[in-house]
């Protein structure tokens, strides 16, 4: 990987210091495996941020907007699941989770080369034998029988809808990490979520007492396998700000 020479480097046990206050929740969400989620917090601080894949200003605010953000969200996920996480970008939240958890299995989606190049590395540097990166379309990994698929921060509802569903087992689920827009988007789109064969959408708000504001997810259940082809642009992702 490329690197700022003057950063830390994870070749050489580099990691990132979680900031004052935010230790206890770390340790909570990632326990064990807390140092490994710190390599990666190095990593997209400094390579991330060389290569284009976080925003400068983002790097300060690595642990509590995106691992802490991302990590919460491991909760809704029950042991030995298969994880498949749409438009992955810089692994979030695909990374964090199948750091977080290493009982889970977990597919990273991303169509772009430099992202995927960059997800390959971290998972060799990482040694995550949980993780799986496919450069492609969502569309193009439809009928996967995931039991969960993620999204964050990727598109409005009705369009990971379309992206997500055709993804998942019946009976799985699609977890949408949101902001605090999450219940006027369920408003505006849960007929088109209807339409793509999902249940009712539900808000989940995971991480409270813990981290502050909570993650917000947007839980909806395969209950029917639909054809669809989802209008927009292709799914992609990143440590973009939460809406």
């Amino acid at each position: 990987m490329t690197t700022d020479p003057a950063a830390p480097n994870s070749s050489d046990g580099g990691v990132s210091p979680i900031p004052d206050g935010l230790r206890a929740a770390a340790e909570e969400l990632f326990g064990s495996r807390l140092d490994l989620a710190s390599r990666y917090a190095c990593l997209l601080a400094t390579d991330g941020v060389v290569r284009g894949l976080i925003g400068p200003r983002e790097a300060p605010r690595i642990w509590d907007r995106h691992l802490l953000n991302c990590a919460a969200a491991a909760q809704l996920i029950s042991s030995g699941e298969t994880v498949v996480d749409v438009g992955s970008g810089a692994g979030l939240p695909g990374i964090v989770l199948a750091v977080a958890r290493s009982d889970i299995s977990v597919i990273l989606i991303e169509p772009l080369a430099r992202r995927t190049a960059f997800l390959t590395e971290v998972v060799e540097d990482l040694k995550l034998d949980n993780v799986t990166v496919h450069r492609g379309r969502a569309e193009e990994a439809a009928g996967a029988e995931a039991d969960v698929v993620t999204a964050r921060a990727v598109a409005p509802l009705d369009r990971l809808a379309a992206w997500c569903l055709p993804l998942a087992r019946i009976g799985g689920r699609m977890l949408a990490l949101k902001g605090s827009s999450a219940a006027d988007e369920i408003a505006e789109h849960q007929a088109a979520v209807t339409r793509l064969g999902g249940g009712p959408a539900a808000v989940i708000h995971c991480g409270e007492g813990l981290i502050d504001p909570p993650t917000i997810v947007v839980e909806v259940e395969c209950i029917a396998r639909v054809r669809s082809k989802p209008s927009g642009k292709t799914a992609r992702s990143g440590a973009r700000s939460r809406r």
